[in-house]
C-alpha cells in the first residue's frame, strides 16, 4: 500500500514545532523584558461579588448567562460555557470574593506544549486559541498549571475554551469586558509594569489591608493577571505551590541535549500511521 505523501508531510510538519519549543522558550524569555505585555490587576478587597464581570464576559463571548451565585463553601470552576467565575471564601478576615480565569502566563506552558501553535501568546499579552491550527491533542489542557483550557466534549465541532482577555476588543482599543463593567473598580487594565507598580503602591500605603504579596508577579514565571488580597492566598483556594520559574523552562534543557532522532521518531511513526490510515480510507471509498 502506497502512502499519501501530502497527508504524511502534513502530519509530520508538526514535528518541527517539537524541536523548536526549547528555542522558542529561550526567545520568549528574552522577549519578556522587551515586550510590554498588557494585563489585569484584580483587587479582592474591592470586589463585592456582584458577578458583573461574569455577565459581561458571557455577553461579549455569546455564552449562557451565569446562573449560580457565589456562596461560601461552593467552588465554581470555569468550563466550556463560562470563562470566568467569582467564588466566595470565609477567611480569617471575613468573607472575601475571588475572580478566576486564565492567568495569561508570560511564558505559557499551554503554548509551549502545543505542537501546531494553535495556543499562542500574542505580542501584547493575551494567550489565545487559533481553531484552524488545532489538531485536537489537548496537550494544552494537561500542561496548564492553573487548569484553565476546557474542551467542548458535547459539541459536534469542539473547541478549546478559555478566557482570551477579550483579545478582539483589545485590537479595537477597548478594555476587556470584565474590566469595563466592574462597578466596584476591583479590576484595572494596563501594562503589566503599570499594574505591578500600582499593586506595590497599594500594599505600601495600606499595609494593614493587604498581604505583602502580588499573586502572579512570579508564579509560573509571571502572569498577566495579577491579584491583591487581604489574606494569604491559600485561604482563597489558590495553588501556592506553583513554581516561580516558567514551566517551559523545564523542557528546554531536555530538548537541547536529547538527540533529534529520539524526539522525531514518535512523530515519524504517527505521521506514517495517519497517512496510511487516510490512504486506506480513500481506497475503501473508491472501491
Amino acid at each position: 500500500m502506497s502512502i499519501n505523501r501530502r497527508n504524511f508531510f502534513k502530519v509530520l510538519g508538526a514535528t518541527g514545532a517539537t524541536l523548536a519549543i526549547g528555542k522558542k522558550a529561550q526567545a520568549a524569555k528574552k522577549n519578556e523584558d522587551q515586550v510590554e505585555f498588557y494585563g489585569i490587576l484584580y483587587d479582592s478587597t474591592r470586589c463585592v461579588g456582584c458577578q458583573s464581570c461574569e455577565f459581561a464576559c458571557a455577553e461579549a463571548n455569546n455564552l449562557p448567562e451565569p446562573e449560580d451565585y457565589p456562596e461560601v463553601g461552593v467552588i465554581r470552576k470555569t468550563n466550556e460555557s463560562r470563562r470566568t467565575v467569582v467564588n466566595a471564601f470565609e477567611t480569617s478576615k471575613g468573607e472575601v470574593y475571588i475572580k478566576r480565569q486564565c492567568m495569561h502566563c508570560n511564558s505559557p506552558a499551554c503554548a509551549a506544549a502545543c505542537l501546531t501553535q494553535a495556543m499562542h501568546k500574542t505580542d501584547n499579552g493575551p494567550v489565545v486559541w487559533i481553531g484552524d491550527k488545532c489538531m485536537g491533542c489537548r496537550y494544552c489542557m494537561v500542561s496548564c498549571p492553573f487548569d484553565m483550557p476546557k474542551f467542548e466534549y458535547l459539541s459536534p465541532n469542539p473547541k478549546i475554551v478559555k478566557c482570551d482577555m477579550c483579545f478582539n476588543r483589545q485590537q479595537e482599543e477597548k478594555q476587556p469586558a470584565c474590566v469595563e463593567n466592574c462597578p466596584a473598580e476591583a479590576l484595572m487594565f494596563g501594562t503589566r509594569r503599570e499594574l505591578l507598580k500600582e499593586a506595590q503602591k497599594r500594599i505600601v500605603e495600606n499595609p494593614d489591608l493587604y498581604v505583602d504579596h502580588i499573586y502572579g508577579e512570579t508564579e509560573a514565571g509571571g502572569t498577566a493577571f495579577l491579584y491583591l488580597s487581604p489574606v494569604p492566598f491559600d485561604e482563597l483556594g489558590f495553588n501556592t505551590n506553583i513554581q516561580q520559574s516558567s514551566y517551559p523552562e523545564l523542557t528546554k534543557g531536555f530538548l537541547y541535549t536529547v538527540p533529534s532522532v529520539f524526539v522525531l521518531l514518535p512523530m515519524l511513526l504517527l505521521g506514517i500511521q495517519e497517512a496510511t490510515k487516510k490512504n486506506k480510507t480513500n481506497s475503501e471509498e473508491n472501491e
